[in-house]
């Protein structure tokens, strides 16, 4: 690898573990991809000019990982802990993806959720360095030239957010920066993304956050959020912008507002390679979720009936993808439709709701599904007038409603089915629909359950319940990772229904009923790249990829960077 002396970037045309470079002291240092702290050999320091600039004792990888693992304990609260982690990710990426490799269980709650949703409220207070791109409204007519002064002339992965809708916790503004810096980590620790491919971006349009606009701290542009037409304007100046530096970048959507996600996905798709995690990627871990659950109760997806909670672009991409699986099981899309019940703030989604968005309107109940229900007001059908008259076996939760799931709900619930299978998916912690512990206790054992963050296993009457992260971790990396190895024009549905399938193949559930829907953490990076190979063939079967099928296998890991010091060569 070569280094641009003059923008001060990597220039990654290979994957090679020794680098030449003409930058020199404090340069070197200062560049989070090149710096070797105290590992640097005393025959790098002296051609490199960094005698004098660093203690003089030589420290291999093996002492600084046990130093830092000190100085990460030392801090006492999940803020502090994530601070650390992002200072350390700012000054020496190779040392920060091998600690987090060495202890991934211990560090994904604090590099991604729950603690990213506190970093995000907490962001103008908090940060220190500045990572990726910021791209105010303010700005616009500077767009190409913010665009242009991005330092990378190579990008594999951008996500890209515009904090209105972080986590469950709401507009959040330029604290969103939080989601695609975690996420893009993640692509790197999981999916073996070179973290030099990637870009964290947030669009700055404002906030409607009353106290992110009070606060004289605010780091963002304090102006109501842009929408309509200013908003499209400026998303679509954005997107050319991209394509044209970068036109064969993956672009992945995160948290946008309820009004704008799918509206984005369902316009750009097909413009750059792009998907939304939200929508797709939820959709997708859960659908793995499901599939494992029935495999695990030896049952089938097209016999159940769901009952989904928030009817928002989680909830409408969950429901989207089960149709997608039922289907390939032999249904037709209209019989899966309705096997589905969609509930959002106003009741169930049914042929008498007012106001009801697009994605939402394949999941309208007739009138003949609901007028055997009895007494009910055809106004607000509630979550537990479903669970009382459709019988679900399926409930899964997107509403950011703690406690949405209560007692007799559950209860209700466990009468009609054997094995209730319940997905209470609201992240963070906070915003959960019930905690595993009462889901437990409320059926007696009986529930199969995967959680949206991440929970203690349980313990009840003797057995010990390990509880699966519906953690979209186990999805993107490897979709992305299969999307770009695949040289992919697009990312289909298709892609997210086979990555599905894959995780669900690997379910430990399916060998032992107390263990969780999902593998171990660990496991994730031989996981993700079992899904990019699966998702890169079906790209094949798919005629969106240009890279031939006998191929595929050898690309994904063409494409996979470990985290390893490089040596340093003199360039003199």
């Amino acid at each position: 690898m070569a280094v641009d002396n003059k923008k001060y970037f990597i220039d990654l045309g290979g994957m090679e573990d020794i680098i030449s470079t003409s930058l020199r002291g404090a340069q070197i240092l200062n560049h989070p991809h090149l710096n070797k702290s105290t590992a640097f050999t005393q025959e790098e320091r002296d051609f490199l000019g960094l005698n004098g600039l660093l203690p003089v004792h030589i420290s291999p990888i093996e002492e600084q990982l046990k130093r830092c693992y000190q100085n990460f304990s030392r801090r006492r609260t999940p803020l502090g802990k994530y601070t650390f982690l992002t200072s350390l990710l700012n000054c020496n990426e190779h040392l920060f993806y091998q600690f987090i490799a060495h202890h991934p269980s211990e560090m994904l709650p604090y590099i991604y959720t729950p603690t990213v949703g506190e970093a995000a409220i907490q962001f103008s207070n908090i940060t220190s360095d500045h990572r990726g791109l910021y791209l105010s409204y303010f700005l616009e007519e500077k767009m190409e030239e913010m665009i242009d002064n991005i330092p990378q002339n190579e990008l594999d992965v951008i996500v890209v957010t515009d904090g209105e809708r972080i986590l469950g916790l709401g507009d959040l503004g330029i604290g969103g920066m939080t989601i695609p810096i975690g996420k893009l980590s993640l692509y790197t620790l999981f999916g073996g993304i070179h973290p030099n491919r990637t870009l964290p971006i947030l669009l700055d349009m404002g906030t409607n956050n009353e106290q992110l606009l009070q606060n004289d701290l605010y780091l963002g542009w304090r102006h109501r959020r842009i929408q309509g037409h200013e908003f499209d304007r400026f998303i679509d100046r954005f997107i050319f912008a991209i394509k044209k530096r970068y036109p064969k970048v993956l672009l992945q959507w995160e948290d946008f507002g309820r009004d704008n996600a799918r509206r984005l996905l369902d316009t750009y798709r097909s413009k750059i390679l792009s998907f939304n995690d939200d929508i797709q990627g939820t959709a997708s871990v859960a659908l793995a979720a499901t599939l494992a659950a029935l495999k695990e109760t030896k049952q089938k997806l097209k016999d159940q009936k769901i009952a989904i909670l928030g009817a928002g672009s989680a909830g409408t991409g969950i429901a989207d993808l089960l149709v997608q699986a039922m289907v390939s099981q032999g249904l037709t899309k209209e019989e899966a439709r309705h096997r589905i019940y969609l509930v959002d703030v106003n009741g169930l989604i049914h042929f008498n709701t007012k106001g009801v968005y697009e994605s939402q309107r394949p999941y309208m109940q007739p009138h003949s599904h609901l007028k055997d229900w009895g007494a009910i007001n055809f106004d607000h059908i509630t979550i537990e007038e479903v669970v009382t008259n459709a019988h679900p076996s399926i409930l899964i939760g997107v509403s950011a409603q703690h406690g949405a799931f209560n007692k007799e709900l559950i209860s209700e619930l466990a009468r009609h089915t054997h094995r209730p299978i319940i997905f209470p998916l609201s992240n963070p912690t906070s915003k959960a629909e019930a905690t595993p512990q009462e889901l437990i206790e409320w059926t007696e054992g009986k529930a199969i359950i995967a959680t949206g963050s991440p929970f203690l296993p349980v313990d009840y009457q003797g057995k010990t319940y390990k509880i699966a992260q519906c953690n979209n971790v186990y999805i993107f990396p490897g979709v992305g990772l299969g999307a770009i190895a695949a040289k992919a024009s697009q990312i289909t549905d298709g892609m997210f229904l086979e990555a599905a399938e894959t995780l669900a193949s690997l379910s430990p559930a399916l060998s032992n009923p107390t263990a969780g829907l999902f593998p171990e953490i660990e496991e994730v990076s031989k996981i993700s790249r079992q899904i990019a190979i699966a998702v890169a063939k079906k790209a094949c079967a798919e005629k969106v990829s240009t890279v031939p099928l006998s191929e595929i296998e050898r690309e994904v890991d063409s494409h996979i960077w470990e985290p390893r010091y490089p040596k340093f060569v003199n360039s003199l």
